[in-house]
């Protein structure tokens, strides 16, 4: 079953913005804003839950440590020790100061090596990949509002237009 969708487009960001927080407030679904810039607070105004891209990073910037210690433990520690400037390879510990700048560096490039693959992921953004803006406006100067229809669609045509609206388009999508 197709469902109908109403786009709103707008030529000013601060209107935009009263505009969404007035069609929140009337409880209806927004279900994305296409802008040709970010918007500053429109997530929140939309209601959107906050990003856990710091989590991940987290995440994978520990991942990126424990990779490099493993790694310098084995090359440097037990499969090829070797002396350089005179500093004992019995052990790990004893070698970790020389180790520092492999253990950050290693730590820097998973977190941001991983973090942007997570993102393109999460965005669905892969090679080949066809735009899905409904309008070459909203990627120079028209934001586009796009509100499923729950209803009546006069109302909701009438509500946008007292946003603010330039234009108003009705499409099954």
């Amino acid at each position: 079953m197709a469902s109908k969708v109403i786009h709103a487009y707008y030529n000013d960001d601060d209107v935009l913005m009263q505009a969404v927080k007035k069609v929140k407030a009337a409880r209806h679904h927004i279900e994305e804003v296409y802008c040709p810039f970010p918007v500053h607070g429109l997530d929140k105004a939309m209601g959107l839950a906050p990003t856990r891209i710091a989590i991940t990073s987290f995440m994978y910037g520990c991942l990126g440590l424990t990779v490099a210690i493993v790694m310098m433990n084995f090359i440097m520690i037990q499969d090829w020790p070797q002396d350089i400037g005179g500093k004992p390879s019995f052990s790990y510990l004893e070698n970790m100061p020389a180790f520092m700048p492999i253990m950050f560096e290693m730590t820097v490039f998973f977190a941001a090596h991983l973090m942007v693959i997570t993102f393109y992921l999460r965005s669905r953004l892969w090679p080949f990949k066809e735009a899905e803006n409904p309008d070459v406006r909203s990627t120079d100067d028209h934001f586009i509002m796009e509100v499923e229809v729950h209803g009546n669609e006069s109302d909701l045509t009438a509500l946008l237009m007292e946003t603010g609206a330039v234009e108003i388009n009705s499409l099954e999508k």
